[in-house]
């Protein structure tokens, strides 16, 4: 939900920065979904654990940039709600 309300949001369309965590945060998904569609568990993980560095960096620049980027409510909630599926993620993937 987070991708696609950054995709979505008219903040996005001048910010470079913006647009390369949408990219980020979906390059992340696109490159599980091989593994989750033949249901390879051990697949899905392994390519987890190879993007996470990516994910942890795109969402490390979306919190710190937020509130440059806009104080409302939305972008508040979008960056802790990232903040929050990520840490959950890294625990499962190095768990």
């Amino acid at each position: 939900m987070v991708r696609a309300f950054l995709k979505h949001c008219e903040e996005a369309v001048d910010d470079e920065e913006l647009q390369e965590i949408h990219r980020d945060l979906y390059d992340f998904m696109l490159a599980l979904g091989p593994a989750l569609a033949s249901r390879d568990d051990a697949a899905y993980l392994k390519q987890a654990k190879k993007k996470l560095s990516k994910l942890r960096k795109a969402t490390e620049l979306f919190v710190a940039i937020q509130p440059e980027v806009s104080g409302h409510t939305n972008f508040q909630m979008a960056a802790r709600s990232l903040q929050t599926a990520v840490d959950q993620i890294v625990v499962l993937v190095r768990g």
